[in-house]
């Protein structure tokens, strides 16, 4: 649908919503959503559309960040869009036990998600087609012509007896376009303003195996660092931001007795397509901040480091 020029946001939507109508006709579409701005800016395009036809998912595999099931399923709520909840932790907790290496627990959370996605998108009556908020990037990295970079579960991971049509509207877009569109829409600055959080979540966030107890870990140094840069009007200046929960432990002292625990990475990068990062210089006074509250406060880390990394030769995911 784009064609390589600068992108009108405007002619977009309506050709868009056009060729959404014109593919879809008058049958029913089932979206993943994930509480990101590809997925909803998707969303917002089919339900502009074909409005009651749309029923959108939003799966819980217990690797999002803190309370954002609620927050997030409220806010949907709150838009007008028809949501089911889906609760499945347990079903991507078995799934990776015992996975450490990076691209097999990618399949498998992507695998599981597509598990539980299909199991109540057949729930759906008349439903034929499946959107999804896939964008150029996505593709990219899935299809590198020097090899996989990174799977990403919307990219060609549809299961064949599912018989769905794909409805991908942001396929050839790069994630600032993304947010042009969701401007147009009327997308509010909540989820405008969104940083980009994977699809797989915390789970490329935890590194090596994923467990109930490591992601509650992870999930609270996570909420502290981004509740931090909120408060201190640094997160509209980032373009994304992460604490990741290493698989190291290291000697500390609290409360005049030592401790061997987890250590906790954090990440802030500035990037326009994703496909190149440059690191965030921080204040060093909000780092020390950042990093006494997290070590005072949850349970089981006692050492906070600063990822100074660019994209390339890292990734702006550690896995």
């Amino acid at each position: 649908m784009y064609n390589g020029e600068k992108l009108n946001p405007k002619q977009f939507v309506e050709d868009a919503v056009k060729e959404i109508r014109t593919q879809v006709g008058g049958d029913t579409v089932v979206l993943g959503l994930s509480g990101g701005v590809d997925s909803t800016v998707t969303a917002l395009l089919v339900d502009k559309a074909i409005g009651h036809n749309l029923v959108c998912i939003f799966v819980d595999h217990g690797l999002l960040r803190k309370n954002e099931f609620e927050d997030v399923l409220a806010h949907y709520n709150g838009m007008g869009l028809n949501v089911i909840g889906v609760r499945a932790a347990d079903r991507f907790f078995a799934a990776c036990k015992g996975i450490t290496d990076p691209e097999l627990k990618r399949k498998a959370i992507g695998k599981t998600f597509i598990d539980v996605f299909a199991d109540e998108a057949r729930k759906v009556k008349g439903a034929r087609f499946l959107a999804q908020g896939t964008i150029w990037p996505d593709i990219a990295e899935s299809h590198s012509d020097k090899g996989v970079i990174k799977s990403h579960h919307n990219v060609g991971g549809l299961p064949e007896d599912l018989h769905f049509g794909l409805v991908e509207p942001l396929k050839y877009l790069y994630k600032y376009e993304v947010r042009e569109v969701g401007e147009v829409l009327g997308l509010d600055k909540h989820f405008l303003g969104r940083h980009p959080f994977p699809g797989p979540g915390l789970g490329v966030r935890c590194l090596e195996e994923l467990t109930p107890e490591r992601v509650h870990i992870l999930q609270e140094a996570d909420a502290i660092y981004i509740d931090a840069l909120r408060e201190a009007g640094l997160y509209d200046k980032i373009w994304q931001a992460a604490a990741i929960l290493l698989p190291v432990r290291s000697t500390g002292v609290k409360d005049g007795r030592r401790t061997y625990d987890n250590v906790i990475a954090l990440r802030a990068v500035n990037s326009v397509d994703a496909v190149t990062a440059e690191v965030v210089d921080l204040p060093f006074d909000f780092l020390q901040k950042v990093c006494r509250k997290i070590i005072e406060n949850v349970e089981g880390v006692n050492r906070v480091v600063y990822d100074i990394s660019p994209k390339p030769s890292s990734t702006i995911e550690w896995e």
